[in-house]
Order: structure tokens, then C-alpha cells, then sequence
């Protein structure tokens, strides 16, 4: 979306406008079950598959999508309130990370190969990171001009965001195959609520570029970011293993780290100072606000609170 159409806009309507749309998304998948009674046992692998990819979309691409409508918003911030937006969506990374780490060693407690679960965590982070810091490092020097890009961060972030999307999918996969239609409802409210904080976390990057980029970019970033939850459904539902889990969580560990440092030098290149009291309230905020989102609505999902119907 070009600056003068977003302009013309109201910001009000800018900023609440995606919330609307979340809320009617929530609303509705929490007044209703739309998955039906499963009962995979009794389906062949295609119709698995196809239920889980319906399931996934609408818990990883759609809230994705919901949350890059905030980009004209962020199109219209001044500098250093974008800075501060990046450091929030890095607060949200940082938590994912952690998130993240605990899972590896709780699904590496769980297995019987303890070393072989360890050695795939630590392989899987140390690899990630490498692979993505050599291809960043590689990237910067190829680049015709100074310019830092915002939308090759962006789709950075997408990418380790997918990655992270992964064990997502896997866990609604692993829940659809067990025939626990209520599990596999409370899984999606709640990966509504935290990707839709993914879309900003996206875009943020692209919204500091003179140029807005063309929709298509967009919809890829969307679909990398959101779409392995589909493919961790995939996993999940035909293939689960804990030692998978383990390195799927440990190489979207590695590349958030490898993002983190990205944006930072995204804020740095743009403002020369990375740690300043703005973008350190928003980072915490970030990492606060996904606590909320994740552990907190999550309890209260599990708890019957905000059970579905």
C-alpha cells in the first residue's frame, strides 16, 4: 500500500482495523469448532493431510496475514517509533527463543537417546546460525548499494519466524491423529492469538524502505512465515518423533538469534544507537505481550475459561 492511499486514511482506523478483524477471527473459531468431529483413525492419508492443511492455514497464515494489515500504520511512523516497533519485534523473537529452549529440553528429557537429542539441539542451533550469518555476511558484500534493505531482513524474519511455526504445526498434528478435537481447537485459538503478532513482527523491517515493495513480496512473506505450520501438521500427524521435535525447535532457535542480530544492525544502521530507552520498553513490552498471549490465554484456555463450545 502506497504512503498517499494510506495516508488518506484515518490512523485511528490504521491501527484498530487488524484488531477487528483478529477479534472476528477469534470470535468465531471460539463460538464454533469448525473441524468436526475427528476421527483420523478411520481416514485415509490424503483426507489427514487435507484437514491438517486447513487446520494449519488458519492457524499460521491467517493470523499472519491479519497482523501485516498493520503495515501502513508502521508506514506512517516516525523513525525513531519504527525503531522502537523493531525492538518490540525483537522482544517477541527473543521470547519465542526462549520458548523454544525450553521445549528442546523437555522433549531431549523425554527420549530415551538423551545424547543423540542433545547433540541434534546443539548441531541444529551452532548449523542454523552459521548457514544464515555466512549467507547474510555474503549478501551485504554482493549488494550494489549502502543501502541496508529492510525487505531482505523481512523476509529473514519470516523465515526464522517458519521455522519456529514448525513445531507449531507439530503439535496440532500429533493432537489431530489422537482424535482430540477439543486439544486441537485450544492449540489454534491460541497460535491465533500469537502469530498474529507475527505479521508486524514481518513487516516492521520493509516499513523503514523508501520503496513499499510489490504485494507479491508480501504474500510470500506471509506464507513463509505462516505457512510451515501446515507442514509441521504434516509431520505431526504422520511421522511423530520427539528427536524431530528436537531439531526443529533447535534450527528455528539458531536462526532467531541470527535474525536478532539482523535487526539490531537494522536499528544501528539507521540510527546509530541500538540501546536507547524507547527501544528497550518496547523490546520488554515485546517480550511481556507474548507471555500474555502465550502462557497466560493459554492457561486460561486449558483451564475452561476460554474453552470453545
Amino acid at each position: 500500500m502506497s504512503r498517499s492511499f494510506s495516508s488518506a486514511i484515518p490512523r485511528p482506523l490504521l491501527a484498530i482495523g487488524p484488531l477487528v478483524v483478529l477479534l472476528t477471527v477469534f470470535g468465531l473459531l471460539a463460538l464454533t469448532t469448525p473441524f468436526g468431529t475427528i476421527d483420523a483413525q478411520g481416514a485415509t492419508t490424503g483426507e489427514v493431510l487435507l484437514t491438517v492443511t486447513i487446520i494449519g492455514a488458519i492457524a499460521g497464515i491467517i493470523p499472519v496475514a491479519i497482523g501485516m494489515l498493520w503495515f501502513p500504520f508502521l508506514r506512517d511512523l516516525d523513525p525513531r517509533y519504527l525503531h522502537a516497533f523493531l525492538a518490540l519485534a525483537a522482544g517477541v523473537l527473543a521470547f519465542i527463543a526462549i520458548e523454544m529452549t525450553r521445549d528442546v529440553v523437555a522433549y531431549t528429557a523425554a527420549v530415551d537417546r538423551t545424547a543423540l537429542a542433545a547433540a541434534l539441539a546443539v548441531g541444529g542451533v551452532g548449523a542454523t546460525f552459521a548457514v544464515m550469518y555466512a549467507a547474510s555476511a555474503w549478501r551485504q558484500r554482493t549488494m550494489a548499494s549502502t543501502e541496508k534493505s529492510g525487505l531482505a531482513i523481512a523476509y529473514l524474519v519470516a523465515l526464522a519466524l517458519g521455522l519456529h511455526s514448525v513445531g507449531e504445526g507439530l503439535g496440532i498434528g500429533t493432537a489431530f491423529v489422537q482424535g482430540d478435537s477439543t486439544l486441537v481447537a485450544v492449540l489454534v485459538l491460541a497460535f491465533v492469538l500469537h502469530n498474529v503478532m507475527e505479521g508486524p513482527t514481518v513487516v516492521a523491517a520493509v516499513a523503514r524502505d523508501a520503496e513499499t515493495p510489490p504485494v507479491r513480496h508480501f504474500a510470500a512473506m506471509g506464507a513463509l512465515a505462516g505457512g510451515p505450520v501446515i507442514v509441521g501438521g504434516w509431520l505431526g500427524s504422520l511421522a511423530q518423533s520427539a528427536l524431530l521435535a528436537v531439531l526443529s525447535f533447535a534450527i528455528a532457535i539458531g536462526a532467531i538469534l541470527q535474525v536478532l542480530i539482523e535487526v539490531g544492525d537494522l536499528i544501528r544502521f539507521d540510527a546509530g544507537a541500538v540501546l536507547t530507552r524507547a527501544n528497550a520498553t518496547t523490546f520488554v513490552a515485546g517480550f511481556v505481550l507474548m507471555f500474555l498471549l502465550e502462557d497466560v490465554v493459554g492457561d486460561l484456555v486449558v483451564e475452561g475459561w476460554l474453552a470453545p463450545v
